[in-house]
């Protein structure tokens, strides 16, 4: 009797003893193991952040809270997270991400995701200058200090690198780029040497989406001049040092795949087109054009890849096309979508779900019509068909988030600010225009 009163006890203890090794105090999976998580905060709607422990385990998280790997760690292991895929427009970190020893349930490993600074630039035709700004969390445009740099004479338009490394600004009058650093805070720094030579009447640069190559229209001898983008940045001829456009080439843009350059000839009525070959050079496809709106300008693609659009300045179109699988454009049906007055520049949202063009208008201020982009590709109006802006809009760029958009007013001598809402439609900030130089013409955003 005395023998069996005893025996229980012992036992029991034994059961609990396992238990505690196992669980942590009854917080783990199975015996031995332990639980990995922590919080996450800061993650835009919409968006996913993809963990991973030890290169291995993988989590999904679209929302913001506690989190719980579903593989745990064993008693005595170790663990490592990392963010194996960023979320769009956001940086995420993590902070505490590693432990070894592990010996109880792990809850600190937590997550803090935001929008990395962003910057944009203006180019000052009047002035031969780039204004440069600031982001701030609402989408308005703060002056940096210096407030302005120097490029070469008659600056057209800018550029930055897809990796936020380098700009390029095109100088009509002095056949000439001008190239810079962009320093940690924003600022641009002139290269050394700080312009690399142009064909005639350089008036825009484009950047393949590796950052390997660039590629600067050439509005007067009706070229294109190619560069290979070195480490530094700075720009070398290739060879051939330059490939043939048709009469008056105004824009170029290379689609997100980086397989094709697309470049409208706004005396031609028509678009170059153009694949890029390992060493980043251009060829003419076959057709080497397609045919356009009267004088083509601002040429944009779809994050997908899949369809090209077209201002037609003086049909008071936009031109849409599907991209084929050898790169070449096939108009869609209908061809063409109805915009406003001079229609000079188009972007398409980084969501891919909206388009916008800056109408330059004939007499005072123009607007931006807005549109949606449907599952084919075509445009279409949205309910408030145009926005207005400023007097004399040429260009029109869109942060990387797609929450803000901006238009430089040419005869103004100010951007217009703009939310994004859920529905694609703009919506002007509290502070609707900014000042920048004289003759603002081209922006971009880092």
């Amino acid at each position: 009797m005395t023998r069996r009163t005893w025996i229980v006890p012992i036992m029991a203890l034994a059961g609990l003893s396992l238990a505690a090794c196992g669980g942590g105090g009854g917080g783990g999976f199975t015996p031995g193991t332990f639980t990995l998580g922590g919080s996450l905060s800061g993650l835009g709607s919409g968006q996913t952040v993809v963990l991973a422990n030890n290169g291995a385990a993988s989590l999904s998280l679209t929302a913001n809270g506690a989190y719980t790997f579903k593989t745990p760690v064993t008693s005595g292991g170790s663990y490592a997270v990392t963010v194996s895929m960023q979320p769009t427009g956001q940086t995420c970190t993590v902070a505490n991400a590693g432990g070894a020893n592990v010996m109880a349930n792990v809850t600190n490993v937590n997550v803090s995701c935001a929008a990395p600074a962003q910057y944009a630039y203006v180019v000052n035709n009047g002035d031969g200058t780039v204004s440069e700004y600031t982001i701030s969390a609402t989408g308005v445009l703060v002056a940096m200090n210096p407030a302005t740099v120097p490029t070469g004479a008659s600056p057209q338009s800018i550029t930055v690198d897809p990796k936020g490394r380098y700009a390029y600004v095109s100088n009509k009058t002095a056949n000439s780029v001008s190239q810079y650093t962009i320093g940690t805070n924003g600022v641009l720094t002139p290269m050394m040497p700080a312009t690399v030579a142009t064909g005639t009447a350089p008036s825009a640069v484009g950047i393949d989406p590796t950052g390997a190559y660039a590629y600067v229209v050439n509005d007067a001898d009706q070229t294109i001049s190619q560069y290979t983008i070195g480490t530094g940045g700075a720009l070398s001829p290739m060879t051939p040092a330059t490939v043939a456009t048709g009469n008056q080439p105004w824009g170029i843009t290379v689609e997100a795949a980086g397989k094709y350059a697309y470049v409208g000839n706004s005396l031609d009525r028509n678009v170059s087109q153009f694949s890029i070959g390992m060493t980043g050079a251009l060829t003419a496809l076959n057709p080497a054009v397609v045919a356009s709106g009267v004088q083509p300008t601002g040429v944009a693609v779809d994050p997908a890849s899949k369809h090209v659009y077209v201002a037609n300045l003086q049909s008071n179109t936009v031109s849409q096309y599907s991209i084929g699988t050898t790169g070449a454009l096939a108009a869609q049906n209908p061809a063409t979508a109805p915009t406003g007055v001079q229609p000079v520049y188009i972007a398409v949202n980084p969501s891919g779900g909206n388009a916008y063009v800056a109408n330059n208008s004939l007499l005072g201020a123009g607007t931006i019509s807005q549109f949606t982009i449907g599952t084919g590709g075509l445009l279409t109006p949205m309910a408030a068909a145009t926005v207005p802006t400023g007097n004399g809009p040429s260009w029109i760029a869109l942060d990387r988030a797609g929450e803000f958009a901006y238009v430089t007013n040419i005869s103004d001598g100010t951007v217009s600010q703009y939310a994004i809402g859920a529905d694609g439609s703009l919506t002007a900030l509290s502070a609707p225009t900014v000042a920048t130089g004289t003759k603002p013409f081209a922006i971009a955003i880092d």
